[in-house]
């Protein structure tokens, strides 16, 4: 059911029906990273260079490797934190787009079933910073996770396997029920719903390709959805 979920997403991502919230959600994606990108490179600049060059104010000619060393050090410092970035940033572009893309894959692979309803543009602004704070705190976590041998990997695809996935899973949800009747839901059926994040999180983990995780999951999660709701008609909150 899950892998089920996973490849009609996969091919979901390339049909010309999705092509308009394709674009959309990679170029929008796209932007927001070069823009915390260049404000990341501020701050180091403004805070944390001056500080390397008051700690070291006479370097000899001989120690420039130095310097150069800690632009590169600086430079991986900067995309690691880009990187840990990118599923609060998934959180956050899932909230606006999810709707474009639940109506085209209902549209495209479920014409017969009565579409989902979306919600309201306030409701799902306070949904997405909502859990835009939640995965910032769980990806803190995690980073300092990052330093403890055996559990650094572990914690990252745990902590986000499960965060993304209960909130993909719930977004679309809402589209065909309550708030409360999807968490209930969700929570019924949390392990599944957290396989099928682990699978968003292995996504995320995959360089350039993560700039589609916001388009990836949503429709992973509407599939899943779809499926779970039909092995499970009776479901009463």
């Amino acid at each position: 059911m899950i892998f089920d979920a996973a490849r009609l997403s996969l091919t979901n991502l390339f049909a010309p029906e999705t092509r308009s919230v394709f674009w959309k959600t990679l170029g929008f994606t796209a932007l927001v990273l070069i823009g915390l990108w260049f404000a990341l490179r501020e701050v180091f600049i403004l805070y944390a260079w001056p500080w390397f060059a008051a700690f070291f104010p006479d370097l000899p000619d001989w120690a420039g490797w130095l310097t150069l060393f800690a632009a590169i050090a600086a430079s991986i410092g900067l995309a690691l934190a880009l990187a840990l970035l990118i599923a609060p940033i998934t959180a956050l572009i899932a909230g606006l787009f999810l709707d474009d893309v639940a109506e085209v894959v209902e549209k495209r692979d479920y014409p017969i079933d009565t579409p989902g309803k979306a919600m309201p543009l306030a409701q799902a602004i306070i949904g997405s910073i909502q859990f835009l704070g939640v995965v910032i705190v769980g990806n803190i976590v995690a980073l300092f996770l990052l330093f403890i041998p055996g559990i650094n990997l572990i914690a990252f695809f745990m902590v986000n396997g499960y965060l993304l996935g209960r909130e993909f899973f719930e977004f679309a949800a809402m589209r065909f029920r309550t708030p409360a009747e999807a968490r209930a839901f969700r929570s019924k059926h949390s392990s599944t719903v957290f396989l099928a994040g682990l699978l968003i999180a292995c996504f995320l983990a995959v360089p350039i390709v993560n700039l589609l995780t916001p388009l990836f999951a949503a429709g992973l999660m509407v599939h899943l959805h779809k499926a779970v709701s039909k092995r499970d008609p009776g479901f009463k909150l």
